[in-house]
């Protein structure tokens, strides 16, 4: 089966063949010939996953499935949420959504936090959305070298390290990715058997 994932990421796109394995043939942005910004102007992640996906199915005809992210920290009222991405600056920098994060919580104890994804796939012009959730805390200071975005200041519930010290492979076994990922295979191959 073949299946556009809607996104210019390349570390989401190697993270997502990772999980997705042989079963499907994951098609980039790139490989359709898709060279636009995608438009994001929703309010939520169901939102944008939303308007992301039916852009590709409508103007390329694909199947496709776009994702959409936030962090959301219970003691900024969810924030960044849904603007994870541009919380500092339309330029989307890491390390100054990152500063910004630590910036805010530096006088504050409760740094509990979560990650959610939300999957949006259409398939024939009909929509089924997966969402994936892992809760944790935000550290003090930055840890570990892999991974991307808020990576490196996220650390999972039960875990000692945070995302960006733990391999690929680890990360995607408790990710709020590669949980809505799971849901997504899980609805795929029965639909497809």
């Amino acid at each position: 089966m073949e299946l556009v994932f809607a996104t210019n990421n390349q570390h989401k796109l190697r993270e997502l063949q990772q999980i997705l394995g042989d079963s499907i043939c994951l098609l980039s942005l790139k490989d359709i010939g898709c060279e636009e910004e995608i438009p994001e102007n929703q309010e939520t992640l169901e939102g944008n996953a939303s308007e992301k996906s039916f852009f590709i199915y409508n103007k390329y005809g694909y199947n496709c499935f776009a994702d959409d992210t936030g962090l959301e920290i219970e003691a900024l009222n969810g924030e960044p949420g849904v603007y994870s991405a541009r919380y500092a600056g339309e330029e989307k920098s890491a390390d100054a959504n990152m500063q910004k994060v630590l910036r805010k919580l530096s006088e504050i104890k409760n740094r509990n936090a979560r990650f959610r994804t939300v999957i949006s796939l259409v398939i024939d012009g009909e929509e089924t959305q997966f969402e994936g959730i892992v809760d944790g805390a935000i550290l003090e200071v930055r840890k570990g070298m892999e991974g991307f975005g808020y990576d490196p200041i996220f650390q999972p519930n039960g875990f000692k390290e945070s995302f960006a010290e733990m391999d690929a492979e680890q990360k995607n076994e408790i990710s709020h990715r590669g949980r809505a990922v799971q849901k997504l295979v899980q609805f795929l191959t029965r639909t497809s058997s």
